[in-house]
């Protein structure tokens, strides 16, 4: 199998390769999957930029294979398996001599970064954050212990890890203002060593192009969510235990149609079509859906990031109702396409109104086209930013790296216990 694979990087260096202006190799915690996740529709995207800016593309991962893994041969994509603590990737990797490497989520940065430094020295680091995992944990612990994302402790083991990460990769893209702001304000990470790329948004489809519903066309509550990110199965929760009835007790026909892949049993068992409460499971075409549905509604108590169903609703003009960290890098409260509220009572009569009141949908229907196009200018511009700064840093990767006295430092004393512990489980299952 090793030497299966170092074949493998060896044909993609020689032949894919050698008519393209720059390679990039991009080490995916998971197998794209665009329809199950807002994350895998970000990852789909940057690989669409990459190819557009004529970088040749390897995609290499150590997850499983899935069912719902993206097609991404348009883009030119070789994928590669590899595996954790396995010497076979230095193989891999020494053949390849990638310009760029894309570490996807801090774990795998963690994983893999000082093999790639060992092996590829000018090679460029990119860090794609996704979001904040160290924010989304101390916002989730907060609510376990006092009910609310206020007050998170944000200097915890977890923000230790992953702001290392970031202070060792030569880029990072950040999706939320928010987050942007957090990292150099709060954190101290120098502005060189980011860049803001919000979370690349939906492309409208064919089969809902045209598909313009108005108020009476329209029908149902949703929403949608990967069932193993932890925020949406807490939204689920919160739906069912607080904001569902409430809206039911007001609007008895009205239903619910709750959406995402990977439903556990603890989530089917929910289902309830007497009380109008229909977990739906995976969905082919989300969009098809939303444009189709009344009300999105998400009541997140915690989480990070920028929220792909809520992207969705405004590409296909669907009001929505969720709370601050749902709006989180979108739009303001003020202007939001629906309403923003922190308390049940609130979001259930925004909810209702939105459902019932027809000039109040259409109000805020119509707020979003704008705020989408405002939306995709930014990601336009994050992505211009990103190249120029790619292109900057390959030119002198030293010069590039010669004011970063933070990541010298975090290079030369926290990142040796992931290698030799690594090193060292490698020789393990050698014996």
């Amino acid at each position: 199998m090793h030497a299966e694979r170092a074949t493998l990087a060896a044909s993609v260096s020689r032949q894919t390769l050698k008519n393209m202006a720059k390679t990039v190799l991009v080490i995916g915690a998971v197998w794209p999957e665009s329809n199950s996740s807002a994350a895998g529709q970000n990852m789909s995207g940057l690989l669409r930029a990459f190819y557009q800016h004529n970088f040749s593309i390897v995609f290499a991962s150590a997850a499983t294979d899935s069912l719902h893994a993206d097609d991404v041969s348009e883009y030119g994509v070789t994928n590669v398996p590899i595996s954790i603590n396995d010497d076979a990737f230095d193989d891999m990797i020494s053949e390849l001599q990638p310009d760029v490497v894309v570490f996807d989520r801090y774990m795998t940065e963690e994983q893999f970064s000082w093999r790639v430094r060992k092996h590829c020295p000018q090679a460029l680091h990119l860090l794609n954050t996704e979001d904040l995992h160290s924010l989304r944990y101390a916002r989730h612990d907060a609510v376990k212990r006092t009910g609310s994302a206020e007050n998170a402790e944000l200097n915890n083991t977890l923000a230790h890890r992953e702001i290392a990460a970031i202070l060792r990769s030569d880029i990072s893209l950040v999706i939320s203002s928010y987050e942007y702001a957090l990292l150099v304000n709060t954190y101290q990470v120098p502005a060189q060593q980011l860049i803001l790329l919000p979370l690349q948004p939906p492309v409208i489809k064919d089969n809902t192009e045209s598909l313009k519903l108005d108020f009476a066309q329209r029908q149902h509550f949703m929403t949608v969510g990967n069932f193993r990110h932890a925020p949406n199965w807490d939204s689920v929760l919160q739906l069912h235990q607080h904001v569902w009835p409430a809206i039911r007790k007001q609007l008895p026909h009205a239903e619910l149609h709750i959406y995402g892949a990977y439903p556990p049993k603890k989530a089917t068992a929910l289902h309830n079509p007497k009380s109008g409460f229909l977990v739906k499971g995976w969905i082919n075409d989300v969009d098809l859906v939303m444009a189709q549905s009344k009300v999105c509604i998400a009541p997140l108590r915690f989480g990070a990031g920028v929220k792909g169903k809520l992207l969705t609703a405004l590409l296909h003009q669907t009001p929505s109702v969720t709370t601050p960290i749902g709006a989180e890098g979108i739009a303001t409260h003020e202007n939001w396409p629906g309403a923003v509220e922190s308390e049940y009572d609130a979001f259930v009569r925004a909810a209702v109104e939105l459902y019932t009141n027809e000039s109040r949908w259409q109000q805020a229907s119509n707020r979003c086209p704008a705020l989408f196009s405002d939306y995709k200018t930014s990601v336009i511009n994050g992505n211009t930013a990103l190249f120029a700064q790619i292109e900057l840093a390959c030119n002198d990767i030293a010069a590039y790296r010669g004011p970063l006295l933070q990541q010298g430092m975090v290079w030369h004393h926290s990142l040796r216990s992931t290698q030799f512990m690594s090193q060292w489980i490698e020789a393990k299952n050698r014996l």
